[in-house]
């Protein structure tokens, strides 16, 4: 089967909502290549690795989290940018991208497909004040230790993340996944024994230590897996086509 590429992309675009949520990318079609679609290639990042992944597999079109044009960077087509949207051109491959209305989704949100894979029982958003609703607080069905948490955290995930143990149980968990670790302070207020996200600064772990919660970072790819395969299932479904998720291993 094949699907017009315009109606893909319309119909992404409304399932998550693109066009209302703000952002620092565009969001949707990057990248036009051919106007049909019967095989989509899904990835975190559109890295130089994942276009040739998608060029080896005769893929129509690539989904990501992670694409192009975001504010603030060089808007010159040389060096890497040049090398990948030459490959993308060159193979007639659409470019799909996907930012913070693939973080916030309550379906196929990277922050919800998460918590189902951690068995954190969602129970809203970490600020109810903040429309974009990114981060996000819930609850384990019953206490483990930081220690305990973080074992399951590195079996589903599959590395070993990083951890402030604040020395008590885990009951009520605040995570954002991604470069969420600037959320710490709500998750403080809010008053969560955990704050999960991928990546880590300085100040976290003095801000964890200090207010007595249990910190991890679980790395910003690892923890964006799952949303980008959620969608390019629902796509595939919805168009009766192929997909199928490349993950190009990034320890960050």
């Amino acid at each position: 089967m094949t699907i017009e590429l315009s109606a893909l992309v319309k119909r992404a675009d409304h399932y998550l909502n693109a066009a209302k949520i703000a952002d620092y990318c565009p969001n949707g079609l990057q990248v036009e290549g051919r106007g049909h679609v019967r095989k989509i290639i899904s990835g975190v990042t559109a890295s130089q690795e994942l276009i040739d992944a998608a060029v080896a597999a005769e893929a129509d079109l690539i989904l990501v989290h992670h694409g192009y044009f975001w504010k603030g960077e060089n808007p010159c087509v040389v060096g890497m940018k040049q090398r990948r949207l030459k490959t993308l051109l060159r193979h007639d491959i659409s470019l799909l991208a996907y930012h913070l209305p693939l973080d916030v989704h309550p379906l196929v949100g990277n922050n919800v497909q998460l918590a189902e894979r951690l068995g954190i029982a969602v129970e809203g958003p970490l600020e109810p004040e903040n429309s974009r609703n990114v981060a996000l607080v819930g609850s384990l069905p019953e206490a483990l230790s930081a220690a305990e948490f973080v074992a399951r955290v590195a079996s589903v995930l599959g590395r070993e993340p990083l951890l402030v143990d604040g020395q008590k149980p885990i009951r009520r968990v605040g995570w954002c996944t991604g470069g969420g670790q600037g959320y710490i302070d709500q998750a403080i207020a809010a008053g969560v024994d955990l704050y999960l996200t991928g990546e880590a600064s300085e100040q976290t772990f003095h801000s964890a230590r200090e207010n007595g919660i249990s910190f991890i970072a679980a790395g910003h790819h690892a923890t964006e897996r799952y949303g980008v395969q959620a969608l390019g299932d629902y796509l595939a479904r919805e168009f009766n086509i192929e997909h199928v998720f490349t993950d190009c291993p990034n320890p960050i």
